[in-house]
């Protein structure tokens, strides 16, 4: 009996040991590329080193998997669409698999949903695309991806920034989690919304919006009275405590700051928020719940919008299958919690958490203050009612979104800067690695007394490219004296209002593959990313149905 006990013991130890084609025990940390990040672009950039026939590891702070794409976004920010290629195709393609079967339309019926997109159909049967959907369909896609290719993901794992990232000779060698691992790699691919291991590793990037002069470009910095979109006032309202008494102190989220000229540049930041996903289902609704801490007199200028007459409140009640919302700022004073996360792209972890959770409970209070406060019309309180959270999204936190939108953090300075004028086609883009097509898409950056004493919304810009344009692949490497084993197709080299239009989730799904292609042809060439052959990348690519160059 005891014989046997310890037989079972040595056996269940062996079976743990793995070993390479020589019978040399693998280190459980090691791979060819460290992919880092939770993101779609993560998971692309796995999928391909996989394909290629190198290993890899994610190596992901998040529990969930796919950021904004699994997180709420849901109403797909496509621009054209046929500039879409590769793995982010064939994850709207998969998509779209799941809608076709009549299981996945358990709240409503597949001919009784709208079909609307961003200017295409969600559902697009001619090429087998689906393009809205609810974030719990975006994630199972996502792991299907990990387990069909059988990536290792180690999940909960947190950078130490601090010190650790090892490099040597201009290279990563390794990097260290806050739980004590250490994994080592050849390539390194930082796939997350911050970019923390590119500032970890000592890659320059800058955070903030750039004057105008240093890219020559017109829709860049601080650009006060310019109204795009309709998050703006568009009618004269106080900021102030006591209506047109500057003696009685300002509302809440108003700055006391003076607005610089337009077209200079600073530190602020593009607003976040969640992108909410709510139900119109009463069997599968959350009442919104009176937040912990919840503070009517926080939403006391919105209560001044509504009186000035402002009638919007749903415009971007987006629709998506099975009764459901994704529910995107729209107006002055909306989800957009804007002023309130300058300091998140440096902070500390803990600090982070507290930022997110600020949104968090910013956000709950506008929904149960539309809900129940009698400053909001009436009609607008009835509809209110009519939704809630989703009970089958986002289990484990209440139907709460677990991903809050950072629409911008650190952007890197690196071989180019993607600016404007390749977004509008001013300049020529070399050596493309992917496409996009978006409006350069910029949310307000601060909320701010005018001259005349009213308040108004700053940095909301909209301006549509005439053609889609090519990404460099310039800009999602370093400069090779800051590194020469990293890319970073997230937070790549961009100006901030560039990557207004870059920030889509498609695109990130793109660049994390090509990044991916990059990082295995330097393994095999045994080249710094800067070294890469870009004929040879590029014939990658194509093979791998990447869009280049845009066709007409």
């Amino acid at each position: 009996m005891k014989l046997n006990f310890v037989c079972l013991i040595l056996l269940s130890f062996f079976s743990l040991v793995s070993c390479d084609s020589n019978g040399q025990k693998k280190d459980p940390y090691q791979a060819d590329v460290i992919v880092y990040g939770g993101t779609c672009a993560a998971i692309t950039a796995a999928v391909q080193v996989v394909k290629e026939g190198k290993t890899v590891l994610i190596v992901s702070p998040d529990k969930h998997l796919g950021g904004l794409s699994s997180g709420g976004l849901g109403f797909t920010d496509t621009g054209n669409k046929s500039v879409i290629g590769g793995l982010a195709r064939e994850f709207y393609h998969r998509v779209y698999m799941y809608y076709d079967k009549p299981e996945t339309w358990q709240w409503q019926k597949k001919t009784e949903y709208g079909n609307k997109g961003q200017g295409t159909p969600a559902m697009d049967g001619a090429d087998r695309t689906m393009w809205i959907f609810e974030p719990r369909i975006a994630e199972r896609v996502f792991e299907d991806f990990v387990k069909e290719n059988n990536l290792k993901v180690y999940r909960d794992e947190w950078l130490d920034r601090e010190k650790g990232v090892e490099k040597k000779d201009g290279q990563i060698v390794s990097i260290k989690t806050l739980s004590g691992k250490t994994f080592k790699g050849k390539m390194f691919i930082d796939a997350t919304y911050e970019g923390d291991l590119m500032a970890s590793a000592g890659v320059k990037y800058h955070v903030g919006r750039e004057a105008n002069s240093v890219y020559n470009e017109q829709w860049n910095g601080i650009q006060a009275g310019v109204f795009q979109h309709k998050h703006y006032f568009q009618k004269d309202v106080s900021p102030y405590k006591i209506e047109g008494d500057p003696k009685s102190g300002l509302l809440p989220y108003v700055t006391d700051e003076k607005i610089g000229k337009n077209g200079e540049g600073d530190d602020k930041i593009q607003a976040y928020c969640f992108r909410m996903c709510l139900s119109s289902n009463p069997e599968n609704r959350i009442a919104f719940p009176k937040p912990a801490g919840y503070d009517r007199s926080k939403y006391e200028l919105l209560a001044r919008v509504y009186k000035a007459g402002w009638t919007e409140t749903f415009q971007k009640y987006d629709p998506i299958p099975n009764k459901k919302t994704d529910t995107n700022n729209h107006g002055p004073f909306s989800t957009d919690f804007i002023g309130q996360n300058y300091d998140y792209p440096e902070a500390t972890y803990e600090r982070r958490k507290e930022i997110i959770k600020e949104h968090e409970l910013y956000q709950k209070g506008l929904m149960y203050y539309l809900s129940n406060d009698e400053a909001v019309p009436a009609d607008v309180r009835a509809e209110m009612n009519k939704w809630g959270l989703p009970k089958d999204e986002f289990k484990d936190n209440g139907g709460w979104p677990h991903q809050l939108y950072i629409r911008e953090a650190r952007r890197m300075i690196g071989q180019e800067v993607m600016t404007e004028n390749e977004t509008m086609g001013k300049k020529p883009v070399s050596q493309s690695v992917g496409m996009g097509s978006y409006s350069l898409d910029a949310h307000n950056a601060q909320r701010y007394v005018k001259e005349d004493g009213f308040v108004q919304n700053e940095g909301d810009i909209g301006v549509h490219p005439k053609t889609p344009y090519s990404i460099s692949y310039n800009s999602i490497i370093p400069k090779k004296e800051d590194c020469k084993n990293l890319l970073v197709p997230v937070c790549l080299s961009s100006s901030h209002i560039a990557f207004g239009s870059i920030r889509m989730e498609p695109v990130f799904m793109i660049l994390g593959q090509s990044a991916a292609s990059a990082a295995v042809q330097a393994i095999n060439s045994k080249v710094s990313v800067q070294e890469v052959n870009y004929t040879k990348l590029r014939e990658q690519l194509l093979k791998d149905k990447q869009k280049l160059e845009f066709n007409q």
